[in-house]
C-alpha cells in the first residue's frame, strides 16, 4: 500500500474510474458525481487528491485530461481493507471473520476463496 489512506467515497470513485476507459473529469462528474449529488468541482478535487496520493494518473488527449487508476482494483480494495482492519478493528481480523460467519449469502466461490486464504495462512504459520 502507498501509505496514504482513502475514504469510502474515494474508494468508490476509484472503482468507478477503473471500470471506465480513461474518463475525463466531465464524464466522471456525469456518471459518478451526479447520482451522488456531487458538483463537478468536487469530483475534480477528489480526482486530483487521488492523483496526489498516486492512485490516479492523467494524460492529456486532444486537449482533455484522461484519468486512469495506477494500480489494479484489487490492490485498492486490499489497501482499504487493511486500513479498516488497522484503524477500526485495531489490527484484529476476528471481528471480521465473526461477521462473515453470520453472513447468510456467501457464494460457493466466496467460500472456496476464504478456505484457500485460511489454508495459505496456515501454511505461512507453519513455515515461520
Amino acid at each position: 500500500m502507498r501509505g496514504k489512506t482513502i475514504g469510502d467515497q474515494e474508494l468508490a470513485l476509484l472503482q468507478y474510474i477503473a471500470e471506465q476507459d480513461r474518463p475525463s473529469v466531465g464524464e466522471v462528474a456525469a456518471g459518478f458525481g451526479e447520482q451522488r449529488g456531487l458538483a463537478r468541482s468536487t469530483v475534480l478535487t477528489m480526482m486530483e487528491r487521488l492523483r496526489a496520493k498516486s492512485y490516479l494518473s492523467r494524460r492529456q488527449v486532444d486537449g482533455v485530461y484522461r484519468y486512469a487508476t495506477t494500480s489494479g482494483q484489487d490492490s485498492v480494495v486490499q489497501g482499504a481493507v487493511a486500513s479498516f482492519v488497522e484503524k477500526t478493528l485495531q489490527g484484529s481480523v476476528s471481528p471480521f471473520v465473526a461477521f462473515m460467519s453470520h453472513k447468510v449469502d456467501v457464494s460457493d466461490q466466496e467460500l472456496a476463496e476464504l478456505e484457500a486464504l485460511v489454508a495459505q495462512l496456515q501454511s505461512r504459520k507453519r513455515e515461520g
